[in-house]
Order: structure tokens, then C-alpha cells, then sequence
């Protein structure tokens, strides 16, 4: 995980739309097996689990199609693409092998956002349970930080950090204490699909859209933990855009995790569902 100091600016919180993001990559097709035979759901499975136990570190994958697609970033050696293969055994044809620029890794960085623990990450979506207000951000965001406040002097208090879960997952939920502080609504929470349009936006990066290409990703960050069930994107982002908000129009979809690439040449980045997220601390986006 690479993580930036806070930078002197201060700064006010943003509404809910605003949010960090993680770093994104440009997907390049690598050399992709040919078409497999036709592969049971057990033998998925397995392939599953065996992707999972390689041990490999920068890569994603999931079940797509009847076969095992694994991503993996610039920091996968072709040595490590055999033992993924390998692990496989007797099923391996089950699997394609996909490359993506960069490496994968969550991160936290600067941005217009929120502060805590020496680091900023960004506010996701705002959300309330029995009149009490919150929001969702990055698990691993909320693993640094039991305090957050609007500027980089820590002037200014949010709230606590009430939970946190990363890896695995990748949300928390931090209250808002300072009733001084506004926090708009206008999101729905939804749960994405394959091909839909999407926008993220990072106090990093600005705004950027992209398409969700896949969903249900088990992800292994580089230096890191593995995230399951995210959503995977071509959106560009680069550190210092944690936490923050993937949306379509009204609907929120996502809190940015982490990727690889950057916005001049292209991203991947992945996304922790927002209906799990809620379901998981019992909230509700407004």
C-alpha cells in the first residue's frame, strides 16, 4: 500500500459527490488462451479457489463466461503466470490471462477530501440510520484514522471512525459529530452491471467516466490484502482518489478501493459495491 503525507492546503469538506479514489490502470489484452473446452460450474469453482491459493500477488479475477479470467498487473513475472496456470492443474485451459499497466495497490493520498492519521482520503456517500448521519469511505482508509477532520491542520472535526473492514472488504463508516457541517444527499444506492457508463470523482483527478467491465472481482494488491465481490472499471484514477464516489447519474454504485494506471494513459480501478456496504453497517444512502 503507498501512502502520501497530507499537503499543507487546506481545505472544506466536500459535498457527498466528491470523493478519493484509488489508482487506475489501462487494460491491455495479453495472450489469451484458446477458447476451452466446456468447463462445469465445479470446475470454475475450482479453478477459483486455485487462482485464490496461488499465492500470486497483482492480480484479479472472476468467473466470466465460462471461464477463469485473471488480470494481472506489471508486477506479475511470466514464472509467476505458470504457477497460476499450474495451480490449476488438469483444468487450467479454463483460464484466460488478461494484463493490465501498472500495479494494483490501494492508496491513500492527497486530495480536497477528508484528513486523519497523517493521511486524506475522500468522502464516498452520505448516508443515515435512526436520524443519525454518516458516511461511507474506504475500509482501508479507515484503518489509519479514528478521527477525521475537513482540513489538513485538523482544525475543523467530522467524527469517528464507528467501523472499518479491509481487507476482504474495503468500507467504513465514519459518523458526523460536528453538527455545523452540512452533508447533501441526492444518491440512491444500486447495484451496477456489466456495460453501464459510469463516473467516478476524486479530489485527486477531478471527474472521469469510464464502463463497468465486470463484476464479483476478487482482487490481491500488491503489498497489500485481497478484496472480493468488486466492481471492475476501465475509469482512470490515480492516489490520493480513495474512498471516494463511482456513480451513474443518481444511482450510487461504488466506493473506489484501488487500481493501477493513471489518467493520462488509461486505468483499471475497482470498486467496493455500495448496497453491501450499507447492508453490512444497516444505512441507508440518501
Amino acid at each position: 500500500m503507498r501512502f502520501r503525507p497530507t499537503s499543507g492546503r487546506l481545505t472544506s469538506l466536500l459535498a457527498a459527490t466528491v470523493g478519493l479514489v484509488a489508482v487506475g490502470a489501462f487494460t491491455v489484452p495479453g495472450a489469451a488462451s484458446a477458447a476451452p473446452p466446456n468447463f462445469s460450474a465445479s470446475q470454475l469453482a475450482q479453478v477459483d479457489r486455485a487462482v485464490a491459493a496461488s499465492g500470486v500477488s497483482g492480480i484479479a479475477w472472476r468467473v466470466q463466461a465460462g471461464r477463469v479470467v485473471v488480470t494481472a498487473d506489471d508486477s506479475v513475472s511470466a514464472a509467476e503466470l505458470a504457477t497460476i496456470r499450474k495451480s490449476a492443474g488438469s483444468n487450467s485451459g479454463a483460464i484466460r490471462i488478461d494484463r493490465a499497466r501498472g500495479t494494483f495497490r490501494p492508496l491513500l493520498s492527497a486530495g480536497n477530501a477528508i484528513y486523519g492519521g497523517g493521511y486524506r482520503c475522500s468522502l464516498g456517500f452520505n448516508v443515515v440510520k435512526s436520524g443519525v448521519y454518516y458516511f461511507l469511505t474506504a475500509g482501508h482508509c479507515g484503518d489509519v484514522a479514528n478521527t477525521w477532520y475537513t482540513d489538513s491542520g485538523l482544525k475543523t472535526l467530522i467524527g469517528p471512525t464507528i467501523g472499518s473492514s479491509f481487507p476482504g472488504n474495503d468500507y467504513a463508516l465514519v459518523r458526523y459529530d460536528n453538527t455545523a457541517l452540512s452533508h447533501p444527499g441526492g444518491y440512491t444506492a444500486a447495484n451496477a452491471f456489466v456495460g453501464e457508463a459510469v463516473k467516478r470523482t476524486g479530489s485527486t483527478t477531478g471527474t472521469h467516466s469510464g464502463t463497468v467491465t465486470a463484476l464479483n472481482v476478487t482482487v490481491r494488491y500488491v503489498g497489500s490484502g485481497t478484496v472480493k465481490g468488486m466492481i471492475q472499471t476501465t475509469v482512470c484514477a490515480e492516489p490520493g482518489d480513495s474512498g471516494g464516489p463511482l456513480y451513474d447519474g443518481t444511482k450510487a454504485l461504488g466506493i473506489t478501493s484501488g487500481g493501477s494506471g493513471d489518467c493520462r494513459s488509461g486505468g483499471t480501478t475497482f470498486y467496493q459495491p455500495v448496497t453491501e456496504a450499507a447492508s453490512a453497517y444497516g444505512v441507508t444512502v440518501y
